[in-house]
């Protein structure tokens, strides 16, 4: 398969920031960057890769932390996460201030991601599902021929994203599960923002929150 991906733990919150890379070409992009920018470099290195963009999920510190220093390092645009996320990323130097995390800065995203578009890494492309209600403006990342989606904080193995922040909305995080992921087919697996992978197909069987025999 052309589309390889590794994730490296970052930030006390132990936030899975993904590194994907076309193995072709070697070009790479980091998708949430949330912090500890020497441990994503090192795994980059690794690998003998080229970053080439930053893709973000959504506008959580625990997740864009780190993306106005890498960008600014390595001079990478950013992709990410829907506009409706922009007042998060307004708010970063407070959110740092609130969990103690080091200064970060604010940034403006290269280009705003909506339903329906399409992101590239090297000669791969990945399919944008918007996914609010952890955060209005969540975009799920997927690779369709590899069945592999990057779901951020909307999903995890046998659990959901918190919705009690501002705008987070528990109905409409249910909704966007059903309606944008579950369609993408059972056997896809997923690399959430937090704890293991898993399979939606697992998920609509035990998630406590989500597996269909909660709906009938």
């Amino acid at each position: 398969m052309s589309l390889q991906f590794h994730s490296v733990p970052v930030t006390p919150f132990q936030q899975n920031c993904t590194l994907l890379w076309c193995e072709d070409s070697k070009r790479a992009a980091v998708v949430d960057p949330g912090g500890d920018i020497d441990k994503i470099l090192a795994a980059v290195e690794e690998r003998g890769l080229k970053l080439e963009k930053i893709l973000l999920t959504h506008g959580h510190l625990d997740h864009v932390g780190g993306t106005a220093a890498l960008s600014k390092q390595l001079q990478l645009p950013v992709e990410g996460p829907h506009q409706d996320d922009n007042f998060w990323i307004e708010q970063l130097p407070v959110q740092a201030q609130m969990f103690g995390f080091p200064a970060v800065e604010v940034f403006t995203p290269n280009r705003w991601l909506e339903q329906g578009d399409t992101v590239s890494v090297g000669d791969e492309e990945l399919e944008v599902h918007h996914c609010p209600g952890h955060t209005p403006g969540h975009v799920v990342f997927f690779h369709r021929q590899s069945k592999l989606a990057l779901v951020g904080d909307v999903l995890f193995a046998g659990s959901i994203g918190r919705t009690d922040f501002p705008q987070g909305d528990h109905d409409t995080l249910i909704r966007s599960i059903k309606k944008r992921l579950w369609p993408l087919g059972d056997e896809v697996r997923f690399v959430p923002g937090h704890g293991p992978m898993s399979t939606f197909g697992q998920e609509r069987q035990t998630n406590p929150f989500v597996a269909d025999k909660r709906f009938g």
